[in-house]
């Protein structure tokens, strides 16, 4: 091959590689330039919205609301918006009830709450169906004063059953009610001072909210005994809610509208319950104390024995014969013979 070809082909190649090099080196260097993250600052007014579903009857917590962001032109002047004139702080919405259904991220208006004091606040307080009763409470059967508005508890009945015979009554207390919602303790519609901090203090009045027939048993229960207060723990409604589902009480539904089915064991969970009662007698505690009724003396013929005096016929006030007596046990039968007589 001739000489001057070769040279001529060798110096094409090197001119190519380098094009090639220079080439590579210009688009490598004319990237798009990288976004680097900043700051995000929000845009247009903000307004206060809901965190989560509250539905009527929600007594408002701190973590119920939070400022969000929303498009100018749909700001309403009933939105409790940031930087207004005459803004509310959002704490001292703690302890309103919700008087309309607010929907979460839903902006709240100054109609949907209803502030302690306002005409309205207990009623709005209550859920559809459900009345308020008020029972009085000691120091130590109001749980020393730990009951707040919002909290859930059971409902204890102690009393004395007096039996037919002598001896000492029986003592007995049963849970009669469980997951009952607190709405108001003495005049005190939340649990908070000025100082917006939670205190205990000793009241003499608890007012719940109750179905029609829970608060008739309340009312009778108040004639029988004693009624104490059991705070609930926070966990209890879910195995509350768990032993429902699991006896069939509680039907879930079929549908696979999450939404409906939340609504549902909400519901539940939250509802409060009358069903069968637990309960405690005086030998369950202690030895010396009774585990059933007193009985009535009974004679040779299985009848309430008379009321046969002693030597003199002298009957004590309550039909049983005055002075000494001898009691005679023959099988389940017991008669009382006064000592003298014939």
């Amino acid at each position: 091959m001739d000489v001057k070809k070769i040279a001529l082909l060798v110096g094409a190649l090197i001119i190519a590689a380098v094009t090639a090099v220079m080439a590579k080196n210009m688009f490598t260097g004319a990237g798009a330039p990288q976004a680097q993250a900043g700051p995000v600052v929000p845009e247009g007014p903000q307004v206060l919205v809901a965190t989560r579903t509250l539905p009527v009857g929600t007594i408002v917590d701190a973590e119920a609301f939070r400022y969000q962001p929303w498009p100018e032109g749909l700001v309403q002047d009933a939105y409790y918006i940031r930087g207004a004139e005459g803004e509310t702080d959002p704490s001292s919405l703690i302890g309103t009830v919700v008087r309309s259904e607010i929907t979460a991220g839903q902006p709240v208006t100054q109609g949907s709450l209803v502030r302690p004091g306002e005409r309205g606040f207990l009623a709005a307080a209550l859920g559809p169906g459900m009345r308020a009763v008020t029972v009085p409470v000691s120091a130590t059967s109001g749980v020393a004063g730990f009951v707040f508005p919002g909290d859930r508890v059971d409902m204890v009945l102690t009393q004395e059953v007096e039996g037919g015979g002598d001896g000492a009554p029986l003592r007995v207390s049963e849970t009669i009610l469980r997951n009952i919602r607190v709405l108001a303790v003495d005049q005190r519609l939340n649990a908070r001072d000025e100082e917006g901090n939670q205190v205990a203090q000793t009241v003499s009045t608890v007012t719940f909210e109750a179905t029609p027939r829970i608060a008739e048993r309340i009312a009778v229960a108040q004639t029988i005994g004693q009624l104490s207060l059991s705070l609930r723990s926070l966990a209890d409604n879910n195995a509350e809610l768990e032993r429902a589902i699991a006896s069939g009480e509680v039907q879930v539904p079929q549908s696979d509208d999450p939404r409906a089915e939340r609504r549902m064991l909400l519901a539940v969970a939250n509802r409060p319950s009358d069903g069968p009662s637990t309960y405690t007698v005086g030998a369950d505690v202690s030895r010396f104390q009774r585990g059933s009724v007193p009985g009535r003396a009974r004679d040779d013929n299985n009848n309430a024995a008379p009321a046969s005096g002693g030597a003199s016929g002298a009957v004590g006030v309550d039909g049983r014969p005055a002075g000494p007596v001898v009691r005679v046990a023959r099988g389940n039968n017991v008669t009382l013979v006064p000592v003298g007589a014939r």
